[in-house]
């Protein structure tokens, strides 16, 4: 009886085996690209059926990899606002197969999105938004100028840090917890004119991504979020050039073929000529100020054949601000990045980058008696190796490394023979930040899919230099003196990431993620310092690394064949060695920063909802965003926790697009947020005769509430023509709200017992007219 037992559970297995081995799977790869301009399409959509049903996306670089059973399918090719595509195949071995899709017909619709079309059902990724260049060209900016910074503004949990400021806040993060990258390399200082607008050119920018939560593992180095901006590789079809012609700045694109359908390039270029009006005054004094902003960027591309492609990208931006005589600021940004696309196998996929970034200031006060100058860089060597392996349908893996060597220069300020000011030297610190990761994304079933991963990450401050720790009273202990290349202090931590979703039905599901997230580098700003400037510091034997772990969950939902999408996001972070300078710091006064800083807690809480209208005629969006976050230091505030900075309770965004036809279209934008948390004096008293003001809670007051409505109309010139021109026309702060900027306290003149609150404005109603054109 047992050895019968024993022959029927071997003919099982035998049975088994043979039907495994019968079900012999192979793997389908490829490139989807734009059918009029050749450009790789990221998130495009894959689909097999006959028999058995798989399905795959784009990646990032516009390739995908799918596997299925020998045998006679169908393939199917989509992307919004481009024709589908689908094939009839007998597969029976590996099979390379590319695909050109070409645009649809939109002239009675606007698409604004780049995702696939039920993305935010299906995917396990929380806390993630995309935004095409078309929908960002469609919004109402400042003086014309179309900005990507401020279009993201307008995603709920995505907070702008104030009027005049490029800068921005993610779920109750700092401006320097949000990791920029512009073709994979990290952009320190994001912002022109002094924040007035952002550093990337919409002309130049393919697809931008948003992590708020849940970040794929591949990601680090930042707290809060990730902006992943991928530029244009250019047509490799023909020689386009296209520009515009604003009040404040001019921008021109050309781009081409290098070899026809092998390799093309994009060269785009901005300027602005604020200071060509200067120089047309009759006052000297008026004509010698400068004021402008440039930027450059470049790509190139070439396929060297099925397997290797090469790319090559960089951007060149600088501003200049200088009032005679008063005041001077010189600052910009360099990246470039380096890039190998290889195909080892049907299934496994890889990108090698070498990336150079790197970040100055120069800072001038001009004034008599504090003459001084101040300069700082940040500069960063970058290698990364990534590599996705297509195990099956239902498992995706995607690891790799990289390591970044940092060199930040925190300021250096030096003085004329006659001025009050010290000359001051900080040292250039070193520092080498290392991490590996591994992500799977599972499909279990076709309800329930997860994202799982681990990051390490790992810092070392390197020497040369003199290395000082303090107690927590800012109080020197002992100094240490290191060599080049000598370890000084090293740092390692483990990021967990995992996302979740739950199909519900076609058309909703739910999802849950957990991050946790460390930053190396920091930004400190004190406003109580009288020089303006911002330092950046890596960690030190007094700084750790900051750590933040987030959770969320939501509900997403789709309505009428996903013209309409829904989300509802509850999330929580609590955060940890948060900093922050002493009360009435003065940098000036020490070789050394880190005496005067505080370290901490954070938290952050609040829920997103968003309600999008994708097509038609009319769309648009609605965004609120409720939110708190607070800070906790022994030495602040008697130790209780506060409002930060960025804490603002609620946050509204209203956008809508109309298209009026084949020619007009018609867009308009308004926010409203809570006021900022700020300082202001609770009382005051007379010290020989001058008013001292007296200060209770920190950031216990707001504040007035911030509010604003921008409309724009763009006429196209008349379709069929090879050569094409627009005319976009905008009016910023359509009903002249005087959001304030600043408010200062100061004593009534006509009664010295009370107080005056004297409330500064940047820009009222603004009108603005671009012309564009392209041939």
């Amino acid at each position: 009886m047992r050895s019968t037992y024993r022959n029927l559970l071997l003919l099982l297995l035998l049975t088994q085996f043979q039907f495994s081995f019968a079900q012999v799977k192979k793997t389908i790869t490829g490139n989807i690209t734009d059918g009029k301009t050749g450009e790789t399409l990221i998130g495009a959509s894959v689909k097999i059926t006959g028999g058995t049903t798989a399905v795959a996306m784009t990646n990032g670089y516009g390739f995908y990899a799918v596997s299925t059973l020998q045998g006679e399918h169908d393939i199917s090719v989509s992307f919004i606002g481009y024709k589908t595509i689908t094939k009839h195949l007998s597969l029976s071995q590996n099979t390379r197969l590319d695909f050109i899709l070409e645009p649809g017909n939109q002239l009675d619709e606007v698409v604004i999105s780049s995702a696939a079309i039920d993305e935010n059902i299906t995917s396990p990724q929380m806390g993630l938004q995309k935004m095409s260049s078309n929908e960002i060209r469609s919004l109402p900016m400042l003086l014309g100028e179309r900005d990507v910074m401020k279009a993201l503004q307008l995603l709920p949990g995505i907070k702008l840090a104030g009027e005049g400021n490029s800068g921005f806040y993610v779920r109750g993060g700092a401006t320097d917890q949000n990791l920029i990258l512009l073709d994979e390399a990290p952009v320190y200082n994001a912002s022109h004119l002094l924040g007035f607008f952002s550093t990337f050119n919409p002309d130049a920018i393919k697809d931008v991504t948003v992590y708020k939560e849940g970040m794929p593992a591949q990601y680090g180095g930042r707290l809060s979020s990730v902006i992943d901006i991928k530029m244009n590789e250019g047509n490799s079809k023909e020689t386009t050039i296209e520009g515009g012609i604003g009040l404040i700045a001019s921008r021109l694109k050309v781009e081409g073929p290098i070899v026809k359908d092998k390799g093309s390039y994009m060269i785009s270029g901005r300027r602005t000529y604020l200071d060509a009006f200067f120089k047309l005054s009759p006052n000297k004094s008026i004509s010698k100020n400068a004021l402008y902003f440039y930027d450059l960027n470049a790509k190139a591309n070439y396929k060297l054949d099925e397997k290797n492609t090469l790319f090559l990208s960089g951007y060149f931006g600088r501003d200049k601000l200088n009032l005679v005589n008063i005041f001077g600021f010189d600052w910009g940004n360099a990246t470039v990045t380096m890039r190998w696309n290889h195909l080892y196998s049907p299934k496994l996929f890889s990108n090698t980058s070498l990336i150079y970034s790197h970040y100055s200031y120069e800072i001038n006060n001009l004034m008599e008696d504090a003459n001084f100058e101040v300069n700082s860089f940040i500069r960063d060597f970058n290698l990364k190796q990534d590599f996705q392996y297509s195990i099956s349908n239902k498992h995706q893996l995607k690891f790799g490394l990289n390591a970044i060597h940092h060199t930040i220069a925190p300021g250096k300020m030096t003085a004329t023979n006659a001025s009050s000011v010290n000359p001051i030297t900080y040292e250039n610190r070193k520092g080498l930040e290392l991490a590996t990761y591994l992500t799977d994304e599972w499909s279990v079933s076709d309800k329930f899919k997860m994202s799982y991963g681990l990051r390490v990450s790992g810092f070392s401050v390197m020497g040369p230099g003199n290395f000082k720790t303090y107690d927590a009273d800012g109080n020197l202990t002992e100094t240490h003196t290191y060599s080049a290349g000598q370890s000084v202090k090293n740092y390692l931590n483990l990021e967990p990431r995992f996302s979740a979703s739950y199909k519900l039905n076609s058309n909703s599901s739910i999802k849950a993620a957990y991050t946790r997230n460390t930053q190396n580098i920091h930004l400190m700003s004190n406003s109580m310092s009288t020089s303006p400037t911002d330092l950046y510091i890596m960690n030190s034997n007094n700084v750790r690394p900051e750590i933040a772990d987030q959770v969320s969950t939501g509900y997403f939902r789709n309505f009428k064949d996903n013209q309409y999408e829904f989300s509802a996001e509850i999330y929580y972070k609590s955060m940890q060695h948060q900093i922050e300078y002493r009360s009435g710091a003065d940098l000036r006064e020490k070789d050394n920063v880190e005496a005067d800083l505080l370290y901490g807690d954070g938290r952050a809480y609040g829920i997103e909802l968003f309600f999008k209208k994708r097509f038609g005629k009319f769309n648009g969006w609605i965004g609120y965003t409720y939110s708190k976050t607070e800070r906790q230091f022994d030495a602040l505030n008697e130790g209780r926790w506060f409002n930060a900075k960025q804490d603002r309770t609620h946050d509204v965004s209203l956008v809508g697009i109309y298209k009026a036809g084949p020619r007009w279209t018609f867009s308009t934008v308004f926010v409203y947020n809570t006021g900022n948390a700020v300082t202001y004096p609770s009382g005051k008293y007379q010290v020989n005769g001058r008013t001292a003001f007296y200060y209770a809670d920190k950031n216990g007051y707001r504040t007035p509430a911030y509010h604003r409505l921008d409309v724009s109309a763009t006429l196209e010139g008349k379709p069929g023509k090879e050569y094409q021109s627009s005319w976009t026309f905008g009016i910023y702060n359509l009903y002249n709200r005087q959001n304030a900027f600043a408010i200062n306290f100061k004593d009534d003149p006509d009664n010295a017992a009370k107080t005056q609150a004297v409330s500064t404005t940047l820009f009222g109603i603004i009108p603005s007219v671009t012309w564009n054109f392209k041939f």
